[in-house]
């Protein structure tokens, strides 16, 4: 990067822009004259972005200072991103690690600001009291303002947008419960922001004077218990007023399994959002709009932040998802190579069909697959397998599609996502169900022998046990594969069959 000046756009390092505000705040930087250069563990994720071409991209990790101050030289303003959205063992600790080597490699590079998005955190409740994940990003805060570099740590309760976790809490629980018994937490009262405004908020952030080192409380212009909020929804929507009666005996763990059972969001994200609505979150001050003032009509109202969530979603315009990010806990080991794998056993199912259809035509139903189109076999099965994973605290088969047609790198896919891509050749997911083992599922398309307009599919699903207990699970399932993969290659060569024949009907 060249060297920057406040008269110029200033040099900005994200991390976390495989995720859901990083994804959207880096076009956000782009278009306000800023250069940005985007820290990410797997490079390849951001691949397809629209963006891609218009940044740098370092491979590292927060944790990792060497890669990380690497990422920082010549940097003017670094945005921290990252947290561990996760109730599992030790995840408090690895923020906070995170957190210090940020800092200290901030100061080192000599960045000139840190803007952190943390959680509204309630004024009448100790911190040490707090829950769990709640404290973890108070302390993220603390630990980053006093790194000697001038901090901005923007604290903000549930974030309204399409595709956010909260938003599509908000909204699978109203759209699929007329009447529900409801935790007590819905009774809490809480200070919902528009991520536009977020976003503004962020993007501002980067120009506040040097001797502003503090945190800011964000949020919109109301203040609404959860049930109100359920309720506006219903109207916004042009839904029946629901019936909605709370109940004490719903602790957070139960509560998040109540959501987890009802919504696309798992258990494993559900509970800490749960865990932060026991308490009533409302800002205590307004003074951001002394350094990123509001227009007309800013901070957004909830009706309006959730009729323009609303037109993303029916539009099919959602750029990112609570999704985007990988689900904590899930492994991320890439595809062992092949053939040359001498890391122990690796099962593989394969399965080829000739396809009365254009390569190009069969390439259209192998992208537009899972979602709404279903997987092409066995679909009660699926969804068995789908209702498994939810009951063991896996993201199930509800994450559905980002977008209806189209793929790229990172994207979530039901309990998959997609690992790689290249158009019109292959498809590439891995398993983010609970399993005991890493799993893949290939689809690859090849032109027919002949060249006589026809193309050849090619399935292979991969399994690499883990222990005794993942060699078990393989040929648990094996007798099934006949009728999930063989039916699955059968069904997609036959959609693409009559894809073609409807176009030339």
């Amino acid at each position: 990067m060249e060297t920057g000046d406040d008269r110029s756009g200033l040099r900005c390092l994200v991390t976390g822009a495989t995720g859901y505000i990083g994804g959207r705040l880096v076009p956000e930087l782009l278009e306000a004259g800023h250069r940005v250069r985007c820290l990410a563990r797997t490079p390849k994720k951001l691949r397809d972005l629209p963006w891609a071409d218009e940044v740098e991209v370092a491979q590292g990790d927060v944790t990792d200072p060497e890669s990380l101050g690497a990422a920082m030289r010549d940097t003017d303003v670094a945005y921290y991103l990252v947290h561990a959205l996760s109730s599992g063992a030790g995840f408090e600790e690895t923020d906070r690690r995170a957190a210090r080597v940020f800092g200290e490699q901030a100061r080192a590079a000599g960045v000139r600001r840190i803007v952190y998005l943390g959680g509204l955190t309630p004024a009448e409740v100790p911190e040490r009291e707090l829950s769990p994940h709640l404290r973890s990003r108070a302390e993220v805060g603390h630990i980053l303002l006093a790194s000697g570099v001038p901090t901005t740590v923007l604290r903000a309760a549930v974030i309204i947008g399409s595709g956010s976790a909260s938003f599509e809490m908000l909204r699978y629980l109203t759209e699929r419960l007329p009447v529900m018994v409801t935790p007590s937490w819905v009774s809490t009262r809480v200070q919902p922001i528009a991520v536009r405004d977020v976003l503004r908020y962020l993007v501002g952030s980067a120009r506040m004077p040097e001797d502003v080192n503090r945190t800011f409380d964000v949020g919109g212009p109301d203040v609404l218990t959860y049930r109100a909020m359920m309720q506006a929804y219903a109207r916004v929507a042009g839904l029946p007023h629901r019936l909605i009666l709370p109940v004490p005996m719903l602790s957070p763990g139960l509560s998040s399994h109540w959501v987890g059972l009802i919504t696309p969001v798992p258990a494993s994200i559900a509970r800490p959002l749960a865990e932060s609505l026991r308490y009533e979150v409302v800002c205590r001050e307004h003074d951001i709009a002394d350094h990123v003032p509001d227009g007309l009509g800013q901070p957004f109202p909830f009706a309006t932040a959730l009729s323009l969530a609303l037109q993303r979603v029916r539009e099919a315009k959602v750029t990112t998802r609570w999704s985007s990010a990988s689900t904590p806990g899930i492994p991320s080991d890439p595809l062992p190579t092949d053939p040359d794998w001498a890391g122990g056993s690796l099962y593989t199912d394969v399965r080829e069909r000739e396809v009365d259809a254009s390569p190009e035509a069969l390439w259209r139903v192998i992208e537009g697959i899972g979602g709404d189109n279903g997987w092409y076999s066995f679909p009660l099965g699926w969804a068995f397998r789908g209702w498994l994973d939810r009951l063991v605290g896996g993201v199930g088969l509800r994450r559905g599609r980002r977008d209806a047609e189209h793929l790229r790198v990172g994207d979530s896919l039901d309990f998959w996502r997609v690992e790689e891509i290249e158009p019109g050749r292959l498809l590439r997911l891995r398993a983010e169900m609970r399993l005991p083992g890493l799993a893949w599922l290939e689809m690859y398309v090849e032109r027919g022998a002949d060249g006589d307009g026809r193309s050849r599919y090619r399935q292979r699903a991969i399994f690499h046990p883990a222990g005794l207990l993942g060699h078990a699970y393989w040929w648990s399932v094996s007798p099934f594969h006949a009728v999930v993969f063989g039916g699955m290659a059968r069904n997609i060569a036959r959609a693409a069959a009559r894809s073609v024949n409807r176009r030339t009907a």
